[in-house]
């Protein structure tokens, strides 16, 4: 069985720790470890092969992540942009063989029940032999409306195996309250059940691939285009008018809603998106005031608050049920029961073409980290760190000049024509739309400080010659 990850997803309702750039299933929340990797882990257990579907950026990620674990992925497929689950999945089963049975999961979800978790893939698998769609369901703890729902009536209570009768949108409170006073009637002659979508799947590939062409035919046909002329050098990567010209749609809409063919399995196993600080406070290790735990937070008489700080010492007097966090270059304040509002704080961001809901102070990318220091207007100053063997694109600027001052390690610098080694304590200088580039060929990471001086210092102003990395 195959594990398909899906990774995209800017998880947006976590901001400011999640950043499109930097999203919520690659921030190490839990133990030093991120719910992607908490991912890779679990399903290692119950799968002998891994797919990743990612953007670029995510790809980077991943693949620096999974180093950590000591992991590797079988296949890669890399989206330019992102047209929701069902072209995702479809895109990396038509890679598989159609008999390949996959368990398609979010890369952001927390499971805490690991043997649970086991029993109810088993069950699946059981059923995706059978060449049914299976989808697994969450039984409600409470009124959730940031979910969408299952409706369904029980095949086989002991196994909890349930018969699909209606998939729901996200509901409002009083209908979400209505959903869970009727599963507490249920018995065999009321036994209708609603469960929490969790958007995890398993089925076999070409059984999916058949429902897709039979039911959104116009998303099964442009895949299979895009698919055919994807570039293939050891990952498959979409061109991006190809991943433009397929319909954009979730699984449930293409093929989930219309199918006769899906199943449930009953799912009781500690599940959790970390959709909000609400569902994060509810999962943190707590003091014994329930305030989450942070060394850097200083707490008098402060009771039942999120705080997570990033470097700041944070003091709080006579506080209850709030969520304070704090990155460095923002810090948000909310009550509890308010989180789900943070979309709102994105969308003012973006009104305003702030980039503070895409990326951090630091930044990752593929040759290593950047740090923003000092953003002012006429000049950024940044700390840049290149990995050993890593380097940057061959690369121009048109609106700002650069000085790079190297701190540890050994740079080898191209610009123009001219190729030099720079070592701790000395530094180079590029003017504006000189072509350069930067390489680590030494043993130990590359630290150094570059002080970026023009009208425009924005992130955008760089045009890539090459790039090792195919960002061109």
């Amino acid at each position: 069985m195959t594990n398909i990850i899906l990774c995209g997803g800017s998880g947006t309702r976590l901001w400011p720790i999640s950043r499109t750039l930097m999203p919520k299933q690659f921030v190490k929340l839990f133990d030093n470890q991120s719910l992607f990797q908490l991912t890779v882990e679990r399903n290692s257990t119950v799968c002998s092969d891994s797919f990743i579907v990612s953007n670029t950026e995510q790809y980077f990620l991943a693949l620096d992540q999974l180093s950590e674990l000591n992991k590797t992925a079988d296949n890669y497929l890399l989206e330019p942009i992102g047209r929701n689950t069902a072209p995702a999945i479809a895109l990396a089963c038509m890679e598989l063989s159609p008999e390949e049975i996959v368990l398609v999961t979010p890369s952001d979800h927390l499971i805490k029940n690991q043997a649970a978790y086991q029993h109810v893939v088993k069950r699946a698998q059981e059923l995706a032999d059978q060449d049914y769609l299976v989808t697994f369901g969450i039984t409600p703890a409470f009124a959730e409306t940031g979910f969408g729902y299952i409706q369904a009536k029980p095949e086989n209570v002991e196994l909890g195996i349930f018969n699909v009768e209606l998939f729901h949108e996200k509901p409002n409170f009083e209908t979400a309250t209505k959903y869970l006073e009727q599963n507490s009637k249920f018995n065999i002659e009321n036994s209708t059940l609603f469960f929490w979508n969790s958007g995890m799947f398993c089925f076999k590939a070409g059984v999916f691939l058949d429902e897709l062409q039979k039911y959104s035919p116009e998303i099964y046909n442009t895949c299979a285009t895009a698919l055919k002329n994807a570039n293939t050098n050891g990952m498959t990567r979409i061109k991006h008018d190809d991943m433009l010209a397929i319909p954009e749609d979730s699984i449930d809409y293409a093929v989930m809603e219309k199918s006769d063919r899906v199943k449930v399995v009953q799912s009781d196993i500690s599940w959790s998106d970390v959709g909000s600080f609400d569902a994060l406070y509810e999962e943190l290790p707590k003091d014994t005031n329930g305030n989450t735990i942070c060394d850097k937070h200083i707490s008098i008489d402060s009771k039942n608050n999120l705080i997570l700080c990033h470097g700041r010492k944070i003091a709080t007097i006579d506080v209850e049920d709030l969520i304070i966090v704090d990155t460095g270059d923002a810090l948000l304040v909310s009550k509890k029961g308010s989180s789900q509002k943070v979309k709102n704080v994105v969308a003012e961001l973006k009104k305003h073409h702030s980039e503070m809901h895409n990326i951090h102070l630091t930044a990752h990318r593929p040759w290593g980290t950047y740090t923003v220091l000092e953003d002012t207007h006429g000049y950024k100053i940044k700390r840049i760190i290149v990995n050993p063997g890593k380097q940057l694109s061959l690369q121009k600027h048109y609106h700002r000049s650069e000085h790079w001052i190297v701190v540890s390690g050994t740079a080898t610098v191209i610009v123009g024509d001219q190729t030099m080694i720079v070592r701790p304590n000395e530094s180079t200088y590029i003017k504006m739309g000189e072509v350069h580039r930067l390489a680590n060929d030494g043993k130990i990471p590359v630290v150094l400080i570059e002080a970026q001086v023009g009208e425009y210092t924005g992130e955008d102003d760089i045009v890539r010659i090459s790039d090792e990395y195919n960002r061109i």
